[in-house]
């Protein structure tokens, strides 16, 4: 990943309903969710959702599938190991026992 896609998903993650999203549908996946139950759990008007939407789609965090009359969203899995290799490719210069605690904790949820 380039610095500066890493700079826009960072972006789209700095803004509270967005983040929320984000995070609803990695615990949502492989399933996804449709835009207008991502609205309605997180308490959102669908038309400002579609604007979250949208953004977390640019950043290349989330992606969407037309499923009949509705578009099912998802994290996009590339993006989200992309954005966090960036962050910790050269984690603890090169001392791997500094980086084992993170692993260590992303271990039981990947």
């Amino acid at each position: 990943m380039e610095k500066d896609s890493a700079i826009v998903a960072l972006g789209a993650l700095a803004q509270g309903t967005r983040l929320d999203v984000f995070r609803l549908l990695v615990r949502h996946e492989p399933d996804g969710m449709a835009a207008g139950e991502i609205a309605r759990q997180l308490d959102v008007p669908q038309n400002t959702m579609s604007a979250h939407l949208g953004i977390l789609a640019r950043a290349g965090l989330i992606r969407s599938e037309r499923h009949s009359r509705s578009i099912i969203y998802r994290a996009d899995l590339d993006g989200v190991r992309a954005l966090t290799l960036f962050l910790v490719k050269d984690c603890c210069a090169g001392n791997a026992e500094l980086c084992a605690p993170l692993i260590a904790e992303l271990a039981p949820c990947c």
